[in-house]
Parts: C-alpha cells; structure tokens; sequence
C-alpha cells in the first residue's frame, strides 16, 4: 500500500462542486432530495433496521414508499420549497438495484429536470450489471456502502444475500458480495460516474479494517471516501457507538488513501433540503402512510 495519498482535487469535478453529499466546500450551499421508492433489499446487514416512521434521523427509514410517478410529483413541490435542491438521490429505504423501481423513477425525473443530478446509493451486490442502465437514466454519482474487503469481516457483519436465486451466507456470500462491489465500483468510474464510498464504523469488527477499505475503494476507482458511525440496532443493538476519538483515528487512517467527506447526517431515505440546515419532508408527505415488504 502506498503510504501517502496527494488529493486530486476531485471536487472540482463538474457534479460533485454542486452536489451537497460530495463535496465539503458545498455541502452548506445546495440541497438535496431523496426519493423512496427502493423498498425491497437483496442483502441483510446485521445492523439494519427498516422502517416506516416519522421520529428516526437515520438511513433505512422513510414516511412513506413512493412510486416511480408519485416521485416526479413530489420532487415538482420540493423544487418549490427549497429552490437551492441540485441533487436528486435514491436511497432505499431498501436497495436501489433490487428491483426496476429507481431505474423508472430517474427515467421520468432526466426528461423532466435533465439539469438535476442525479444520485443512487447502493450495497453495490447488483452494481455491475447495471452501470450502463444508469447512466442511460442520467445517473452521475454514486454512493456504495462498503464495509470490509476481507470476507471473514464481512460475513460478521452481512447475515445474508439473495443472489441468483439463492440466499447465500458465510464466506461464500463474502467472496461474491466483495468481489461485485469492488467490480462496480471500477466499471462505474470507467464509464465516467464520480463514486463515493460509505463505511459503517463498527467497533471491535471492522475499525482495525479502515485502511485495507479505503486502499481497495481507492485502487477500484473511488474518488471520496465516507466513514458512517454505527447506529447500535438489530443484531449490533449491544455494539457501542464509535466515540469520537474512534471517528478522528478511522478517517486520519483512510485520508493516507483516500479523500474523506467529513460531514455526513445520517439523512433518512425521505430527507429534504440542505443538510443540517434545512429539512422540508415532513411538508411533503401529508397522505397517509404506507408499510412496505422486507423482500
């Protein structure tokens, strides 16, 4: 491993100067919306926790499940109340490339608002296969939730995948899981798409893994790197809360590879605004609440 990294200045890169969740000099600048259409999941994280709700700041949760032509409209009220939005994100509450469901969102969204950028997040399973299909939908950046490289680390924290028709766990599911995302990851940033990747920070699992992440993301073609403090709930409810001095050791150890994004929120699949500024969602959504499969 390289034992210095020299930024590239990657924030300059067209999308990313205007895009809120990727660059630090503009995250008090622009806004952003996430769209909830992705309900349904292909992998379960040992600390994930879906839900529908009002009260929790954090990804995985949402007021409601929109549909693709629902969303057009909701975005249309948004623009109206927070006029600085740029961004345009899918971020579950499930994974956008488990179903056909963000594909068709942003199609309706690019013919309408072509200037928006447009931004998907995803555990990266069904990364490869669909890079081309993103970007035909105007998709410029991406987020991949990456949390080991090593299929021993991340078959403690991913109980399972669903994968050609299977569900799979162990190390085998660790073997395909890593090896897609890293694949996606290297094929969406030769195809020109700026990709960010998130890890969750979760003590005593992978905290001593930072570096080994933030080299492969890196060498795969990732441009900035985003390290997410756990939140103790479902099978991790016991694991502590990465303190900060745990925060400050994990990025200074990933910056060597890497550059970080510094200020993430934690924002749930329904956020609305700019981040830790303003929040318009609960405007958005007066209909009465839906519930969603956990497929």
């Amino acid at each position: 491993m390289p034992t210095t990294f020299t930024p590239d200045k990657c924030n300059c890169t067209k999308p990313s100067l205007r895009h809120p969740c990727f660059s630090n000099e503009s995250r008090q600048k622009f806004g952003r919306i996430h769209l909830p259409v992705s309900h349904a999941c292909n992998i379960q994280c040992r600390f994930c926790v879906r839900v529908i709700n009002e009260s929790e700041q954090r990804p995985g949760v949402t007021k409601k499940i929109l549909t693709p032509a629902q969303s057009l409209g909701i975005l249309e009220r948004a623009l109206r109340l927070c006029p600085q939005i740029t961004v345009v994100g899918i971020a579950g509450p499930g994974d956008t490339l488990a179903n056909d469901a963000a594909f068709d969102a942003f199609g309706l969204i690019h013919a309408k608002y072509p200037q928006l950028i447009k931004c998907l997040s995803t555990n990266g399973l069904n990364l490869p296969t669909n890079v081309e299909k993103l970007i035909s939908v105007g998709v410029q950046t991406i987020t991949v939730t990456i949390n080991a490289v090593e299929p021993e680390i991340i078959s403690g924290i991913v109980s399972h995948i669903f994968w050609e028709g299977k569900r799979i766990s162990g190390i085998e599911m660790g073997k395909i899981l890593i090896a897609r995302q890293l694949e996606g990851v290297k094929l969406a940033a030769e195809l020109g798409l700026i990709v960010k990747v998130n890890t969750v920070l979760i003590p005593d699992v992978n905290d001593s893994h930072i570096a080994d992440i933030a080299f492969k993301v890196r060498e795969a073609g990732a441009r900035i790197y985003n390290i997410i403090p756990l939140i103790p709930q479902g099978e991790f409810a016991n694991i502590h809360v990465p303190d900060c001095n745990e925060l400050r050791i994990a990025k200074q150890t990933a910056t060597q590879y890497i550059e970080i994004f510094a200020h993430c929120k934690h924002c749930r699949a329904d956020a609305c605004g700019i981040p830790g500024i303003s929040e318009f969602s609960s405007q958005l959504y007066q209909e009465k609440m839906e519930t969603f499969s956990h497929g």
